[in-house]
């Protein structure tokens, strides 16, 4: 089956015009503004799974979904949000006869907003089960389809983040559609820019293993511990990467690529984890002023770069050379506005690679983006030989 792009992009604007939906039924519900920061749609394996759930203890609401789409959606608490989110329902006189209490019809309202635009946009009804209330650690807050599909063929994972604007409370949604029903909401025409659902696990599959090189390489040039907290392919807008970066400074470097596809590479280093790799880079008593620690990044970021191009040249059966690295330092939001002009004024989303690579056990320390132009990576993706079975 052919995956649209145009198809992607209208699910992801959906998605986004349901976050805000449910931002402003959960402010309305809690007398605390909440507002809708990032909606992005990620492909995902058994692996991945796991690295972004596993692990913690949640509190969810699922809502099956059926009729024009079947599915789950899944509203996730962070634990330490529940008692604040309890005591505010409480103050508002919140009261509920379902299981779970007012958490529960919390997530069932919250979630009714979010699919009205999905039944909308596919012109048929899509009816809702009763809201289910779970506790549970790790994947066991997901449905077992939802585990199932993510082991056999990979998931559509569309996750929205409300956040309150004057406190820290952040509430994560979670929009898990059954595989290949979705996959058939997704059909392209012939003469459509797309690519087969197949391939796209393909591109995951040599996501995940740069990642694990370009951490060795990190740890063998520091001597510094490191792991690979999160590695995903996204596809969302460029405003929703730059929010998801957010405007803490950064050291970057920034590689244009060349070959098929082209695009960008981006190595982002929080402010004080790169004085903490040029230090680890340098001999011992080095005066760690500006220049040389900008020549240990710019070294560092230039074999990371190219660990990871060679890979994906090889995984794409293609040739891709980078030009020398750019060092910029700015925050976060504008290094990836940087790039996103310098890739196409027409070309608001992109696949992604998203990489989040830990530090000594610091989570988001070193973060790599690689933004290829669409068309081209969709071309070379097309050209690949099918799975096998």
């Amino acid at each position: 089956m052919r995956i649209a792009i145009r198809h992607l992009e209208a699910y992801n604007r959906l998605a986004t015009n349901g976050a805000r939906q449910a931002a402003r039924a959960l402010s309305q519900m809690i007398g605390i503004r909440m507002t809708h920061d990032v909606t992005d749609v990620s492909l995902i394996t058994n692996d991945a799974l796991s690295d972004v759930f596993g692990g913690h203890r949640h509190v969810a609401v699922q809502v099956g979904l059926c009729g024009g789409l079947s599915g789950e959606t899944v509203l996730i608490f962070d634990p330490d949000s529940v008692g604040r989110l309890r005591k505010r329902l409480r103050s508002t006189g919140g009261r509920s006869s379902l299981a779970g209490g007012p958490l529960a019809e919390l997530g069932n309202i919250m979630i009714g907003g979010f699919i009205d635009g999905w039944a909308n946009h596919i012109d048929a009804q899509i009816d809702m089960t009763p809201p289910t209330y779970i506790e549970a650690t790790g994947t066991r807050v997901l449905p077992k389809i939802t585990r199932q599909d993510a082991a056999e063929t990979g998931v559509f994972l569309f996750k929205s983040e409300l956040t309150a604007t004057d406190r820290e409370l952040t509430v994560p949604i979670y929009l898990i559609p059954e595989y290949s029903e979705f996959v058939d909401l997704l059909e392209a025409r012939s003469d459509w820019l797309s690519v087969p659902a197949e391939k796209l696990l393909v591109f995951d599959g040599f996501a995940a293993r740069s990642a694990e090189r370009a951490s060795r390489q990190i740890a063998q040039l520091t001597g510094l511990a490191t792991d690979v907290s999160v590695s995903q392919l996204r596809f969302t807008s460029f405003s929703n990467i730059a929010a998801h970066v957010g405007d803490d400074g950064y050291v970057s470097t920034i590689f244009e690529l060349n070959g098929a596809p082209s695009g960008f590479f981006v190595a982002l280093f929080g402010e004080r984890s790169a004085d903490r790799i040029a230090s680890a880079m340098l001999p011992a008593g080095t005066d760690l002023g500006d220049e040389m620690a900008d020549g240990a990044i710019t070294e560092l970021g230039n074999i990371i770069t190219s660990g990871f191009i060679d890979g994906w040249a090889n995984t794409l059966g293609s040739s891709i050379e980078h030009t020398p690295p750019e060092l910029m330092r700015d925050s976060g939001q504008n290094i990836v506005r940087a790039v996103q002009r310098r890739i196409s004024g027409e070309q608001e989303y992109a696949f992604t690679i998203d990489t989040t690579i830990e530090l000594d056990d610091r989570e988001a320390e070193v973060r790599l983006y690689v933004l290829p132009k669409t068309a081209e990576l969709t071309e070379a993706l097309n050209a690949l030989p099918a799975p096998r079975p």
